[in-house]
Formats: structure tokens, sequence, C-alpha cells
């Protein structure tokens, strides 16, 4: 396991900071490039992707196109999974994206490791790291990369969420706990409050108690009106 930057990218004060981190980190772990992305869901619009990454110069442009998102077979992966993937030449090439790969290698893009966290209120933190170079062969050294990818991206995304996303600090807005947060979603999503228990692992009756809370600090009548505003407060993206 790698010494140090796990816990140091949760110092990060801003972006640049977080940046740092990111590269640090990645160059230790036998990588050159990288990218975080924490992309937000909208109910009633397009995903908003927010990237940090040291893509080149060259590249940048069309690294960050969602276009390109679309139908990068590295990218659907992550949207469907959690389960980091392992990738090279014969992963575009399944897919028939053979001449993408080929565009992407020509800036030291071409074999990688990225992966998914899949978090509540719409939120995702993608992570991944790339090199001119086949990844390790031997199992036990993949392994120990894997991990400690695995590792860091917990620690990232929470530098991630305070950094890029910061919370609301308006005064006026209504003080939801994270439980009350989550019911709502789930709630949103068009769950049950037995069906909104099941997912949180706690009674029917808790989960109804949570939306009844949020409820009432919205100023809302019933769950649907508190779902609309908190939508429209941002509380819920």
């Amino acid at each position: 396991m790698l010494q140090g930057g796990f816990s140091e990218v949760l110092k990060s004060r801003n972006r640049d900071e977080f940046a740092g981190e990111l590269v640090g980190f990645t160059r230790r772990l036998g990588f050159e490039t990288v990218s975080a992305t924490l992309v937000i869901d909208h109910m009633l619009g397009e995903p908003e992707f927010i990237i940090v990454d040291n893509t080149p110069r060259e590249y940048k442009e069309a690294f960050r196109n969602p276009k390109n998102g679309r139908r990068d077979p590295v990218m659907q992966h992550c949207k469907r999974q959690s389960v980091p993937i392992i990738w090279d030449q014969a992963t575009y090439v399944r897919s028939g994206l053979g001449d993408k790969w080929e565009e992407q290698a020509r800036f030291g893009i071409s074999n990688g490791i990225c992966l998914a966290l899949h978090l509540p209120e719409g939120r995702h933190f993608l992570l991944g790291v790339d090199r001119d170079k086949p990844v390790p062969c031997d199992a036990a050294e993949l392994t120990r990369i894997v991990a400690d990818l695995q590792l860091f991206a917990v620690h990232a995304q929470d530098a991630a969420s305070r950094i890029l996303m910061p919370a609301p600090t308006d005064p006026a807005l209504p003080s939801l706990t994270p439980r009350e947060l989550e019911s709502l979603r789930w709630t949103m999503e068009g769950k049950t409050a037995w069906e909104v228990g099941n997912v949180l692992g706690i009674t029917e009756r808790t989960a109804a108690l949570h939306v009844n809370n949020a409820t009432h600090k919205l100023g809302c009548v019933n769950k649907h009106q508190a779902v609309l505003k908190a939508l429209r407060l941002g509380l819920l993206r």
C-alpha cells in the first residue's frame, strides 16, 4: 500500500491543491494522467460534470466533451457499475471504437484503470488513471494498485464534494439532516415510505418521520410539494 496521499487529499483547501494531490498520488501509483469527475444528476435536465484532470492540453477539449462519454466504453461501464475496470486497446476494439483508442493513445492515454462511486442525492464520483504502457501483468501487483486507487477514491470524493460543490451557506435555507435529504431524494424517485426504509435500512415509520420533518422544515403541506421546493432551493439535484 502506498504511504501518504490517502488522507493528504482531505487537507486540500482549493481546486489547485486538490489537483496537485491527484497528480502526485497518480504518479506514485505508476501512472501519468488522472481525471476526477464529480457528476451531479439533475431531474429536469442534463447531468452536470465537474472535472479536475491533467489531460494533455491538445486533447483536453475532446476529452471533456460530453458526447465523448456517451460512447466511451470505460465511461459507460462506470455509469452502470462500481467495480473498477482495467482497460486497454481491446476494450475499445470490442465496442467498435478502435479509432477512438488510437486518437487518445497519441496523447499517452492508452491503458488505465477507472472506477466510480455512486453516492446519495444523485451524485457520482469517477476516478481514472492512465498511462502509455500496459498495466502490470502480475496479479498481486495489480490487485495492490486497484486497492490503493479504491481507497484513495473514497478520500478524494469527500474532498471533491467539499471543494467543487460546496454546501449552501445561505442562512435562509432550511437545514435538513442527511437522512431527511436522503429520504426526500428517494421520495422524489417515487418510492413509498416502506421502500425508502428498505433502501436506507430503517423502519417504514422512521422513513416517514424523516420525510415529515423535511416537509415541515420546508414549510410545505405534503411530501410532493416538499420535493419540488427542495429542488427549487438546490437542496436536491
